[in-house]
């Protein structure tokens, strides 16, 4: 059912519109140089008889090009940074907060439905207190990964906050959601964390937004229904 991917894909008429917003603003980048470069043009004049050379302008408007493609390419680097977690890679809470936004007010449009599952790793503490932070942070990687495998390219992950996830899951109903993570919660505790003989468990809370409510509001029902996972044995996923 699930396939992920962090950043969804931009439509290649985008990238083309993209190229000529760049060239366009390199040539005038460069038409202002030249104009307010009284010391280059009489330069030119001298050397050149006031002609200028078709082969110096367009090699200059090329390095124009490419240099605002690289602070682009930077500035998208940075945001990308700013809304995901450094440790697994999933997103943060600013960057699940403003994904979280677009798929609310897209679920109003078309009134479709919206699953949202807290999933939260069973003795996360004990386990950083026998084999150490590393592996604690290595299991951490690890449901991620697995997960990333097993979600939509529609869904949405975050590390919520320490070994707390929030999976939201775009036009699915509350039984699907929660068939979807109790698969996958069977097939993360079949594999062990890799490079070590240790296998982690996690329990989930899954509820269909109510639209009318806020994130936190949704977020507290979920995790009321992962504390009642917890008390049922772990491992396992509530509805609410």
């Amino acid at each position: 059912m699930f396939k992920h991917d962090q950043l969804p894909l931009v439509h290649s008429s985008r990238h083309a519109s993209r190229r000529l917003h760049r060239r366009s603003f390199a040539m005038r980048l460069f038409g202002q140089a030249r104009a307010v470069s009284p010391t280059a043009s009489s330069h030119t004049h001298v050397r050149h008889g006031g002609v200028s050379r078709p082969g110096e302008e367009l090699v200059n408007l090329r390095a124009a090009e490419a240099r605002i493609g690289e602070l682009e390419e930077a500035l998208s680097e940075a945001r990308a940074a700013a809304f995901t977690d450094a440790l697994t890679g999933a997103l943060n809470r600013r960057g699940f907060e403003d994904a979280y936004r677009r798929e609310v007010a897209r679920a109003r449009r078309h009134g479709s439905r919206l699953a949202l599952a807290l999933i939260d790793l069973d003795d996360f503490k004990h386990l950083n207190d026998t084999l150490g932070h590393q592996a604690g942070d290595e299991a951490l990687v690890h449901l991620v990964t697995g997960l990333r495998a097993a979600l939509r390219p529609s869904d949405i992950l975050c590390r919520f906050g320490g070994e707390e996830f929030v999976v939201l899951l775009p036009e699915t109903a509350l039984p699907e959601a929660a068939a979807a993570i109790s698969r996958f919660q069977r097939q993360f505790a079949a594999r062990a964390v890799p490079g070590r003989d240790v296998v982690v468990t996690f329990s989930a809370g899954v509820v269909l937004q109510d639209l009318s409510e806020s994130l936190a509001d949704s977020i507290v029902r979920a995790d009321t229904a992962t504390y009642a996972a917890k008390r049922a044995g772990k491992n396992c996923v509530v509805t609410a």
